[in-house]
């Protein structure tokens, strides 16, 4: 019997394979194909006049700087300083004087001086030109100038214990990175994040600018970077980005998704609206998944809202970019699909003027819509795949395209 049962034995299963490894993710990486305006879809349908606006208030930032300054000293990450992706401030000096002497051009006479200037190139991420894009807006409010009645929401200037540190001043390398917080027995650490400020972190160390009546529009408002408060004597003050807590943003429909509350294709603002009003006693615990906060500042003019650049933005023709990449001031064509409607192609001159703490990768882009419900519509809509192109001067002095070429990272 044991010769028999040894005989019939089974060798056991040999042990599972361990499973291969995740592949890292791919750091991301700028590529620039050049190529003509011929082969821009739609460049001849639309007006680039209107563009002229947005580009010569970019060049109101250059004009002050030093010729030999590169374009992106003016704001963009260390390792596109280094490259020279977009020039110096020489290079673009003589591109902003005639576009200064063009006084009401129409659209032909707009389109043949791009034309003239800039060389168009297409941008990609490891060789997929395609990226996503969102949009936002200038958010409207209701405000007063003191805490009372339905004004209970604050609007906060910057902390006075808030240290903002150039992270660049203690070593090259960090150059263009930054950190904020607070000093704690005489260490730097974290700032308050936006649930401890929500309790009462803020008492005594910041002075609200205003209050409001709705916090959903005020973290909107932080969305933004920018809005317009609408006071009980019908005047408008206009606020705009001062500072950051310093803790990254995180999106709450992002948050609604992984709950199962909404559906990726269904988590627009209106839809986040609609859930908070729904919700409104767990409204302040899903705002608080958000660790972001920012804090404002008055603006003066009745101009647009200001973009990182330091210029006012354009409705329509200013775009936010990710400028450890794009170089702010340079124009770009846009070929995306309206907010919902994929088969009506957006198509159209912009400007990088601006930034934001979602934007991020070498094809990435927050279309500026401009203020008012129809903007807070298209804006609260939009998340539509496209691409881009730089259009860049002619013969860029020293530079050479087998540079044109981005790695990610810090």
């Amino acid at each position: 019997m044991a010769l028999v049962v040894s005989g019939c034995a089974v060798d056991p299963p040999p042990p599972p394979k361990p499973p291969k490894p995740a592949p890292a993710p791919k750091e991301s990486r700028l590529t620039l194909t050049p190529t003509t305006f011929a082969a821009l879809p739609g460049w001849t349908e639309d007006n680039p006049a209107q563009a002229l606006g947005a580009f010569r208030r970019s060049c109101d930032r250059f004009r002050p700087q030093p010729s030999e300054r590169v374009l992106d000293n003016l704001g963009a990450a260390k390792d596109i300083a280094r490259l020279g992706l977009a020039g110096r401030i020489a290079d673009w000096r003589p591109i902003c004087e005639a576009a200064a002497r063009l006084v009401a051009p129409d659209p032909d006479t707009a389109r043949a001086f791009f034309e003239a200037w800039l060389v168009p190139y297409l941008a990609a991420d490891n060789g997929n030109s395609q990226g996503l894009f969102t949009g936002y807006y200038e958010a409207e409010l209701r405000g007063a100038r003191k805490k009372g009645g339905k004004y209970r929401v604050p609007i906060y200037a910057p902390p006075r214990d808030l240290v903002a540190v150039d992270l660049g001043r203690f070593k090259g390398d960090w150059k263009g990175s930054r950190i904020n917080g607070r000093v704690e027995n005489g260490r730097l650490v974290p700032y308050h994040t936006r649930g401890e400020i929500e309790n009462g972190a803020l008492d005594g160390k910041a002075d609200p600018l205003l209050w409001v009546d709705d916090p959903m529009d005020a973290f909107i408002l932080h969305i933004q970077g920018s809005g317009r408060v609408v006071m009980e004597d019908g005047s408008v003050e206009r606020i705009g980005f001062a500072e950051r807590n310093g803790h990254p943003y995180r999106s709450i429909g992002r948050v609604l998704i992984k709950r199962g509350e909404l559906t990726r294709h269904g988590a627009s603002m209106q839809a986040i609206r609609r859930w908070i009003d729904a919700n409104p006693q767990k409204s302040a615990g899903l705002m608080a998944e958000n660790p972001s906060y920012i804090f404002f500042r008055r603006l003066k003019g009745d101009e647009g809202p200001l973009g990182a650049q330091g210029v006012a933005l354009t409705a329509g023709r200013s775009l936010a970019v990710d400028h450890r990449f794009v170089p702010y001031g340079v124009p770009l064509w846009l070929e995306t699909t309206w907010p919902n409607t994929p088969d009506r192609p957006l198509r159209r001159l912009m400007v990088a003027q601006d930034t934001g703490g979602a934007i991020k990768g070498p094809v990435r882009g927050d279309f500026f819509w401009g203020h008012g419900r129809e903007a807070a519509a298209q804006a609260g809509r939009m998340k539509q795949k496209g691409r881009y192109w730089l259009l860049l001067p002619r013969g860029i002095a020293g530079w050479d395209m087998r540079q044109a070429v981005r790695q990610g990272g810090t």
